[in-house]
């Protein structure tokens, strides 16, 4: 195995993981060491403070998501575990298979439970979007049924950063009685989220996409209002958050995220202005750089302020990829040495296989600077023109 990159590299992976914020390792700190207690024990001092912090990080999260029943707020690992959990969890409750609605550019943690649901008698529609990587609303609407339990639509795309319509296919799923949920990993302390006046019914949410801590992630599930829904938990034992979500909670992860998502939503503003003109500068200098021949991969303006993700023509992704080792970027396509699969995200937009392996994700954050971003073209520049002179 190669040795890893010095980390003084540039770091332009934010979708895949951010970095811990100091800040939010302070908070975390006293739940690390001293307050070690157990949230569950409720027969000492210990407990009761663990608990208290629990609770308190759950005011917290209910004031950013906009809900206002902190018992909606149900801990999970993860944004897998709580899409596994809203899907399944809903599936389960299920008196008789039915039927779901989903897009073709969703995570795997929503297109892989929603499959694995074939094999029960369910039905999966899996819509396409525009070359955009946009749905139309109006596509939703038109395949709703009486038998359509759930819609599952991601805010923000992990790969190519647009934002879909949530608020309108919200709207639509109320009106037609069908429960919508939607993955925030991407977009949680990025954009605007207000679950309750988006009318956002099931909402993931992971911790570590918003400089807080792997391990801890949230579902949000609705309580009352309509339409009515109910799931069922996918892991059992003690009863925990609610009876949905059984086992010890990390206190200092829970802490954690709550804090995360704070800070996130206290310098949104600012930050979303910053990384906006960071990835547009690295648009340009592209766009100068390989004139003709790189193209932006979805929305221009519909997207994550630090997302940019692009193709080049003729070039070949898995070198490009390799050439670029020591530059924390990723590929469009998902490798693996033995059989590389191209994005099923780029796919669905019309790309052919060549062009969906020859692209790169660019995730901007709160730690670029512009001259990680001169580097950065500097870098893929430099491994196309080698590709160039030896062809």
């Amino acid at each position: 195995m190669p040795a890893p990159p010095p980390t003084s590299q540039p770091y332009l992976d934010h979708h895949a993981t951010t970095p811990l914020d100091e800040r939010v390792l302070e908070a975390m700190r006293p739940y690390l060491q001293e307050e070690f207690g157990n949230a569950a024990s409720s027969n000492h001092a210990y407990g009761w403070r663990a608990e208290a912090a629990v609770e308190l990080a759950r005011d917290s999260l209910c004031e950013s998501l906009g809900v206002s029943d902190p018992s909606e707020i149900v801990f999970t690992s993860g944004a897998t575990e709580s899409n596994n959990l809203a899907i399944l969890g809903l599936a389960d409750a299920s008196v008789e298979p039915g039927h779901i609605i989903t897009l073709a550019t969703e995570h795997r943690s929503v297109l892989d439970p929603c499959r694995s649901l074939v094999h029960r008698g369910w039905r999966i529609s899996e819509l396409g979007v525009d070359v955009e990587g946009i749905v139309d609303p109006s596509a939703i609407a038109d395949a709703i049924e009486g038998e359509t339990r759930l819609v599952s639509v991601m805010m923000a795309n992990n790969e190519i950063g647009v934002l879909q319509p949530v608020s309108a296919i919200a709207a639509i799923c109320r009106e037609r009685g069908v429960t919508f949920h939607t993955d925030a990993a991407q977009a949680a302390g990025k954009i605007s989220l207000d679950s309750t006046k988006q009318g956002l019914d099931l909402v993931s949410v992971s911790g570590h996409k918003l400089y807080g801590p792997k391990g801890i992630g949230l579902l949000r599930v609705r309580k009352t209002g309509r339409p009515r829904f109910r799931i069922e938990p996918r892991q059992y034992g003690g009863g925990h958050e609610g009876g949905l979500r059984s086992g010890t909670l990390p206190v200092a992860s829970v802490v954690g995220l709550a804090r995360a998502f704070e800070l996130c939503v206290l310098e949104q503003e600012m930050e979303t202005i910053r990384l906006a003109g960071l990835r547009d500068g690295l648009w340009n200098e592209l766009e100068s750089a390989f004139p003709g021949r790189v193209r932006r991969n979805g929305h221009p303006t519909e997207r994550l302020a630090g997302n940019l993700n692009v193709s080049i023509d003729g070039v070949d992704g898995d070198r490009l990829l390799a050439d670029l080792a020591g530059l924390a970027v990723s590929s469009g396509s998902a490798c693996s040495s033995a059989s590389p699969e191209p994005s099923h995200v780029l796919l669905a937009l019309g790309h052919s296989l060549a062009l969906a392996r020859a692209s790169l994700r660019f995730g901007l954050g709160r730690g670029t600077t512009p001259n990680d971003v001169t580097l950065a073209v500097e870098r893929v520049a430099n491994s196309i023109h080698s590709q160039h002179v030896e062809n």
